[in-house]
């Protein structure tokens, strides 16, 4: 189930608003097509990102995958759990599973999918 109250970008991350917050992970689909994550590579606190941009790497027992920034801004946290323990990924891809928190710069929204996009991009 794709969760209605998030935001997705085409390359399956997904966007929790949490003011000028924006909580960022895998969606499920993400995670199910990678199999066991077994090691997370993720940008630091205050590291610029962009949006469309490579931002770090999920290694999983099938390949390696890059992480895209979905939103324009600054890093002001990372899910270092995932250092010891990248298989919450897995387990808990909308919450425990997080990646990044990033202070957003401009409308994070205009490049994003609502809930029923990101099905219909999933479906084709």
């Amino acid at each position: 189930m794709i969760p209605e109250d998030l935001y997705y970008s085409r390359e399956h991350e997904w966007v929790r608003l949490e003011g000028d917050i924006a909580v960022v992970g895998i969606t499920d689909f993400a995670q199910d097509q990678l199999g066991d994550i077994v090691f997370v590579d993720l940008p630091d606190s205050g590291d610029a990102v962009e949006a469309g941009a490579v931002v770090g790497e999920l290694e999983s027992t099938k390949s390696v995958s890059d992480v895209f920034s979905p939103v324009d801004g600054e890093v002001v946290a990372r899910n270092d759990v995932l250092e010891a323990t990248p298989e919450v990924i897995n387990s808990d891809p909308y919450g425990e599973g997080w990646l990044l928190r990033v202070r957003v710069s401009g409308d994070p929204t205009e490049e994003l999918l609502d809930a029923d996009a990101y099905t219909a991009h999933t479906a084709g």
